[in-house]
């Protein structure tokens, strides 16, 4: 085997970095959980929030229904790279509705904060990850 063919070796996760990673990972995903279930009941403090950002009523409750659709992804250990991969998307499009309404930075960034969530406590307890984006290389 060359080089280029050569498997690449998961790096140990200690078992605080996978602690850290499952309690930042279970934050968030209760975090989603709870905006797409209130997207879904309509609760309506969430259609007012909703509607400023000149979204039609009835697209509401299939927003939420897609965040917890890519929240369930998440959570379930094998297919966590799907869901962060669909959690992106949908935070980016989060960040890109927020910017066109022009809301301030905090609110516009706050999806991207969520976003550097996701992706830091899968890489936090995924050692298959870590193999992929390796901070720090083994001599």
């Amino acid at each position: 085997m060359n080089a280029t063919s050569a498997p690449i070796s998961p790096a140990p996760v200690s078992k605080a970095a996978l602690w850290a990673g499952r309690i930042l990972s279970g934050l968030l995903v209760l975090f989603m959980i709870f905006d797409g279930v209130t997207k879904i009941m309509k609760v309506p403090q969430v259609m007012s929030a909703t509607a400023k950002l000149q979204f039609p009523a009835a697209l509401i409750p299939a927003i939420g229904a897609i965040a917890l659709i890519c929240t369930a992804l998440y959570a379930i250990p094998r297919t966590a790279v799907l869901g962060a991969v669909l959690l992106t998307g949908y935070l980016g499009g989060a960040v890109l509705i927020q910017w066109r309404v022009g809301n301030p930075v905090f609110e516009t960034i706050f999806p991207v904060i969520f976003g550097i969530l996701v992706w830091g406590g899968l890489f936090l307890r995924e050692p298959r990850l870590r193999a992929l984006i390796p901070f720090r290389r083994n001599s």
